[in-house]
């Protein structure tokens, strides 16, 4: 009888309601390995970080150099550009050019030639110092490239000078026309390379 009792009292106690308690979270060492587990990233590998290029103090002051004579080579130009067909219509016609217009032509040759060497020297040493630097240097190769050829055409316009005078020895129009069409062409490479080289479109960044 007591044993009785006491089960009804203890199913009586007993709440029907009752939930038994949730399983504990499962923790980094119960997640299943093997074929069957899940995919994890691997981050334990570093990320690869570029080569960092030293840039001298004398760059800047290249750099700078290089930008003002790039700069005052465009008024040069085009005054050549005036005087030179100038001095080009008038030998063509047989009339002799003024002692004035032909000095200003030379002196305005070796003005260009002077901005071209120092563009060359310091876009050369500038060149090779960011040679290690991978971005832009595709862009910077081609800019060089284009500024060398244009500096051996000039180079080259300059020795037809003197068969194209007016009078010379074996001055003849052909002569004269050789001179204007390699004074153009190095122009236009020039001009070339130079525009490439502004911020809108430069693709060396």
């Amino acid at each position: 009888m007591l044993l009785a009792f006491a089960l009804a009292g203890a199913i009586a106690g007993t709440s029907p309601d009752t939930v038994p308690p949730p399983a504990p979270p499962v923790g980094p060492r119960d997640v299943p390995v093997g074929i069957g587990a899940p995919r994890v990233a691997d981050d334990t590998t570093p990320a690869r970080r570029r080569k960092a290029v030293e840039i001298s103090d004398a760059y800047a002051t290249r750099l700078k150099i290089h930008y003002i004579a790039s700069f005052a080579t465009i008024p040069i130009f085009a005054a050549q550009a005036i005087v030179g067909e100038q001095l080009y219509h008038a030998e063509q016609n047989q009339n002799p050019p003024s002692r004035s217009l032909r000095e200003t032509h030379d002196a305005i040759a070796v003005t260009l030639g002077a901005l071209f060497v120092t563009n060359g020297i310091t876009g050369s040493m500038n060149w090779w110092e960011t040679r290690h630097s991978a971005a832009g240097r595709p862009w910077r190769t081609v800019h060089a490239a284009l500024m060398l050829l244009s500096e051996a055409g000039f180079a080259y316009t300059a020795s037809l000078g003197e068969r194209a005078r007016f009078n010379a020895p074996t001055g003849t129009n052909s002569a004269r026309d050789l001179h204007r069409q390699w004074a153009e062409i190095s122009a236009g490479t020039a001009l070339a390379a130079y525009v490439m080289m502004w911020k809108p479109i430069r693709g060396d960044h």
